[in-house]
């Protein structure tokens, strides 16, 4: 195998990265990935930098797969802060890092592209080494897969790998007609709560969805000042997005996004929340909100993402990293895995004890989270 290092996506053509993904997964098209560089958000500077691998035989591309250099453990939602702590205390260096991820986004979906007719039998074993050989090279004491498909974890896990697990909350599509159809499958008390919160947002606000071009420019500028508005109140920074990513958005990625936004009756913009959806699944990703409204996050990030989901007959309705209550609107925990490489020996063992244990934790978490579900018995 021919192994070529990427140091911005650009370098590879944008119909050959995405012709070995096949996929439409709105997060690992090449678009998305150049948007994400090219606006600045990106790059060596904010610490993540590219080193996307591109692998070749006889000449034409087999796999490629996105990565980054990582001098921080930011913008990733697999939190492994406690390790680089643990380097730290020992006098060892934990950054830089090499992570295979999409940046700033917690969404399950394809980290490598594989060309048809390729065994993978003979080409893992050999991948995981490349990967390893990289880290060694770069100075990075591990790799990180995050956020990845089953299938991916299947294949990679027993190749000197660690799995970790986590939890997010999905919504899961039981082939609903409407809303309401949803609705009639909750215990009473619970779709009583979902209508009442849905009756009182909706009250004194025009609320509406807005697909591909009908997302003006006007409301790009919006969101990103709702956008920073609200990472601002979370942690008193701006934001890992530019303004310069959000500004060009909707022209290089606006067949598969959905914005549900809100306005008084004057016309004055109120909040939005952002989407992006593909064949099967709908993933809410940001929303920011001008003037809080009683029960207004729940319509825009939550309700509206359900009947546009319904409406579009997806399957699943990812909306974003936790949450708990999320569970008590139909939003089911789901396990999510990633697979992780540490150099080091003694810390990769007492890494292994930790995750044994975190693990066990989670499945007891999920299962007794499963009862909280406001789901009628028969259908629970």
């Amino acid at each position: 195998m021919d192994i070529q290092v990427l140091n911005c996506i650009d370098e590879c053509p944008p119909e050959q990265w995405d012709n070995l993904f096949k996929s439409r997964y709105p997060f690992i098209q090449h678009r998305f990935l150049s948007l994400l560089e090219s606006s600045g958000s990106v790059c060596a500077d904010t610490g993540w930098e590219p080193k996307h691998l591109l692998i070749e035989q006889n000449g034409k591309p087999i796999a490629a797969m996105p990565m980054y250099l990582k001098q921080h453990s930011w913008g990733e939602y697999v939190f492994d802060h406690s390790w680089a702590d643990a380097y730290y205390n020992h006098n060892l260096d934990y950054y830089p890092k090499l992570v295979t991820a999409i940046p700033f986004t917690p969404a399950i979906g394809p980290r490598l592209g594989i060309a048809s007719g390729i065994d993978t039998t003979e080409f893992f074993p050999e991948f995981v080494e490349t990967l390893q050989n990289c880290a060694i090279e770069w100075n990075a004491s591990s790799w990180h897969l995050l956020f990845p498909e089953n299938s991916l974890t299947k294949e990679l896990q027993p190749h000197n790998t660690m799995k970790r697990t986590g939890v997010q909350y999905h919504w899961i599509n039981a082939n609903y007609c409407n809303f309401e159809d949803f609705t009639d499958k909750l215990a009473s008390r619970k779709r009583r709560n979902i209508l009442k919160e849905r009756r009182t947002a909706n009250q004194k606000l025009n609320i509406k969805r807005l697909e591909g071009k009908d997302i003006t420019p006007d409301w790009w500028e919006f969101f990103h000042i709702m956008y920073q508005r609200t990472y601002i109140k979370r942690n008193g920074t701006g934001g890992y997005l530019t303004e310069n990513f959000f500004q060009n958005l909707g022209a290089v990625m606006g067949d598969q996004i959905m914005m549900c936004v809100a306005e008084e009756e004057d016309g004055t913009k109120m909040a939005a929340a952002l989407f992006f959806f593909d064949n099967n699944t709908l993933y809410g990703r940001y929303w920011g909100c001008l003037r809080e409204y009683d029960f207004l996050h729940f319509e825009l990030c939550y309700y509206q993402g359900i009947e546009f989901a319904i409406e579009q007959k997806l399957s699943r309705f990812d909306a974003g990293a936790q949450g708990e209550h999320k569970i008590k609107r139909g939003f089911q925990p789901i396990e999510t895995h990633s697979l992780h490489w540490v150099n080091h020996p003694d810390f990769a063992h007492a890494i292994q004890r930790f995750l044994n244990q975190e693990t066990l934790q989670i499945k007891q978490y999920i299962s007794q989270s499963c009862e909280l579900l406001p789901y009628k018995m028969t259908t629970k």
